[in-house]
């Protein structure tokens, strides 16, 4: 009686895991995977470059602003409930999504979708971590730590293949079926928790926080196309933001029943993860932003073939992610993590000498290395910053750390990509004052750029304008070396998990 029923908990324990996966892949995919259809959306809305801008921003914006509130919706409501809800809403308005007929409603239909798609990957995670007990969460979060990490890597290859095969809507349309197994799992294997109906909502507190969320999201966001605290636009978003995370914090210490549990940040360990989080965050999608332009752009692959270059991180994340979980209970966290750590500086490092002739088995290469060094990453960081944190306080604190997550990306990306075309101005700037009319190797080339002539004089700067790009790359890989060298020793702090052994009894 006694196999049976343990027989059919783990079964019980499989589905649900396998449903709760489902629904974290659907969610974490669409934060990359309309990048690759951008291009396709502005010629079929009629769109300017800023405005299709917006169908990333809006998402992102409306995701940021909704993650804090799930610790309060799944005390309050319940934590299936709102699992349920989140699914239906997020498969429904992707749906509406790929029918959208022009810009503003693909507009509202994606901050419709950034805000049901919120709570999904924070509440995967309490929800795993509360099913398997304490000495399986290790494996536990290798297999979440699938779902959101390979989700952004593959969404690119994914969104590229479904974009050229069909059209940009099937990027929304393949939501569906996931969608609709996800919830139908959810509903069967995933149990209820106990509701707080006594419980208040801080909407002041949620107010200046949605604020300066909101304030600092589009100032990443926008920056870089309004040329950053040269537009009043950004400067004003700059103000505001600190000024409301100001007025939230001093909310937060002084307040009867904050928005955000003060004692979460008590915990010495999960206030390092959600420092490192927010580091990894930069790492992992500005390096997914900057390579697919450096490919095409700079290398001339296309973009079906630039997916495919990208893919062999997921793999290596997938990989790394299966050893750390049978590791994660022998060897201490901080080793694996110091071991992920240094394969991302090694990939890093190796990136930082690309140039437009890069060959395919360097990128692959590097790929999986730096898909390794997450996968080392990830896993044991969401284990460890928990390990100390009062089960009560797990979906509040799994709600800031993918907070700190996708804040930490928002950041990578506006400052990376913006050092970009700054890098690439002045290194323009340099090359050219080389090349004079006694330049020993203008002359050498002068068979290939006829600098008497304005189609030699175009070719030339095309070229140079093509260097100045490659060294910017570069440096921008090397400044992301840099920051993984320097959150590197913030491992000292964490405090070490204590692993309990379950015996088997009869």
């Amino acid at each position: 009686m006694i196999d049976k029923a343990s027989n059919s908990d783990g079964a019980a324990q499989l589905m649900a895991t396998v449903s709760i996966m489902l629904a974290t892949v659907m969610q974490v995919l669409d934060m990359t995977i309309a990048n690759v259809a951008l291009p396709h959306m502005q010629g079929s809305m009629s769109a300017t470059q800023d405005q299709i801008a917006w169908v990333l921003t809006s998402y992102i914006v409306a995701a940021a602003i909704m993650t804090p509130p799930t610790g309060y919706l799944a005390d309050r409501f319940g934590r299936k409930r709102l699992l349920l809800v989140s699914v239906a809403g997020f498969t429904v308005t992707s749906m509406l999504c790929g029918m959208a007929t022009s810009l503003s409603e693909m507009v509202v239909f994606r901050i419709f979708q950034g805000a049901f798609g919120a709570s999904l990957v924070p509440l995967s995670q309490s929800v795993l971590l509360d099913t398997y007990p304490r000495e399986k969460h290790g494996s536990a979060m290798a297999l979440w730590g699938v779902g959101v990490m390979v989700g952004p890597i593959l969404g690119p290859t994914l969104g590229g293949y479904l974009t050229e095969v069909y059209n940009w809507r099937w990027v929304f349309y393949i939501n569906l079926p996931v969608g609709i197994l996800a919830w139908m799992g959810i509903v069967a294997f995933t149990p209820e928790t106990e509701r707080n109906r006594h419980r208040r909502f801080d909407l002041f507190g949620f107010a200046l926080l949605s604020l300066a969320i909101g304030a600092m999201q589009l100032m990443f966001d926008r920056g870089t196309s309004q040329n950053w605290f040269d537009s009043i636009e950004v400067t004003l978003e700059a103000l505001m933001g600190g000024l409301f995370l100001y007025l939230f914090l001093v909310h937060m210490f002084t307040a009867r029943q904050p928005f955000i549990e003060p004692q979460l940040f008590r915990d010495r360990n999960l206030v390092i993860g959600l420092c490192l989080i927010f580091f990894m965050g930069i790492i992992l999608l500005a390096t997914l932003a900057l390579l697919p332009p450096f490919l095409q752009n700079l290398s001339g692959y296309p973009v079906i073939t630039t997916g495919f270059a990208l893919a062999p991180r997921g793999v290596g994340t997938m990989a790394a992610m299966f050893v750390v979980g049978r590791l994660i209970n022998k060897v201490d966290v901080r080793a694996l993590i110091m071991f992920g750590m240094a394969m991302m500086g090694v990939s890093l490092w190796e990136m930082s000498g690309f140039t437009p002739d890069v060959d395919m088995f360097t990128l692959v290469h590097t790929g999986i290395v730096q898909g390794i060094g997450f996968g080392f990453i990830f896993v044991p960081l969401s284990t460890v910053t928990f390990s100390t944190l009062e089960p009560r306080l797990r979906t509040e604190a799994t709600s800031m750390f993918s907070l700190m997550r996708n804040l930490g990306s928002s950041l990578g990306i506006s400052v990376m990509v913006t050092l970009l075309g700054v890098n690439v101005q002045t290194n323009h700037a340099v090359l050219s004052e080389a090349l004079t009319p006694f330049s020993d190797a203008l002359r050498a080339a002068g068979a290939i750029w006829d600098t008497g002539s304005a189609a030699g004089l175009a070719a030339l700067n095309g070229e140079v304008t093509r260097q100045a790009a490659s060294i910017a790359y570069m440096n921008d890989f090397r400044l992301m070396l840099w920051m993984t060298l320097l959150a590197t020793p913030l491992l000292v702090l964490v405090r070490p998990v204590r692993q309990t052994r379950v015996t088997a009894t009869a």
